[in-house]
């Protein structure tokens, strides 16, 4: 029967520093695998997994970061695409900076890493890949024109390595989260007295309410990553799954 039981499976997992991504790593380690953890920064005093400081955004040092690893565990069973940044303002008022930062993180990280893992990953002839999108790549939102279009061209990049990589038995899928109960999230809208507002919508910014009347949990998005990563979900990939409460609706 087959389980969510990664024992002997090594998972990597970026953005694994704090918010879903450090729930990712965390639901993976208590599922019996070997978990790599990369950010570019790690504030508490312990984890319960291997951590790594790099910055997916500097091609060079993910590139040898990758090597050096691979070099000594020429194997990963499992990619989390989890870093991500988000920057707010209308595109008239956006920065350059701003803009690059969200194309640099959400899109040019993931394709750092996939231009050192797709060759290992069909060597093997097996394994899967992860990637944390957003609702926001299906929906327009008032002020994040840069993170919409950045988590929407993650959306592509990954179907695309996905389609690359099917003939060889990997598994390329997405998990795209609505409003989460993360710090950036908490940065975005004011800390949790917010939470209230983005439940009952933002008619404003013509943003519809939540129809399950809550804010997600990192382990729910967990859950969800889990499962398109394991052996239950064998005949899935190419495929992008909203988790954020109905928001969308049927968009």
């Amino acid at each position: 029967m087959n389980t969510l039981d990664f024992s002997n499976k090594c998972v990597w997992v970026t953005g694994a520093g704090q918010g879903i991504g450090l729930q990712v790593a965390l639901r993976f380690q208590a599922a019996g695998a070997e978990v790599l953890g990369f950010d570019r920064a790690f504030n508490e005093a312990e984890y319960p997994f291997k951590t790594v400081q790099l910055d997916v955004t500097d091609a060079n040092a993910v590139e040898q970061v990758c090597q050096e690893i691979l070099g000594q565990h020429p194997r990963i069973d499992v990619l989390v695409n989890g870093a991500g940044v988000l920057r707010l303002g209308n595109s008239d008022e956006l920065s350059v900076a701003d803009w690059q930062a969200c194309f640099d993180v959400n899109v040019s990280g993931p394709f750092y890493l996939f231009r050192q893992l797709v060759p290992v990953f069909k060597a093997q002839g097996k394994g899967a890949v992860v990637s944390i999108a957003s609702n926001a790549a299906h929906v327009p939102r008032m002020q994040m024109a840069a993170y919409c279009a950045s988590k929407a061209a993650m959306v592509s990049l990954n179907n695309c390595i996905g389609l690359e990589l099917s003939a060889y038995g990997v598994r390329c899928n997405l998990v795209s989260p609505g409003s989460t109960d993360t710090p950036m999230l908490r940065d975005m809208v004011g800390g949790p007295q917010g939470f209230d507002r983005l439940v009952a919508g933002l008619p404003e910014h013509y943003k519809l309410g939540i129809p399950l009347r809550k804010i997600a949990t990192p382990d729910e998005i967990a859950n969800v990553v889990l499962f398109l990563a394991s052996d239950l979900a064998s005949h899935v990939t190419l495929q992008d799954l909203v988790v954020d409460g109905g928001a969308t609706l049927a968009a």
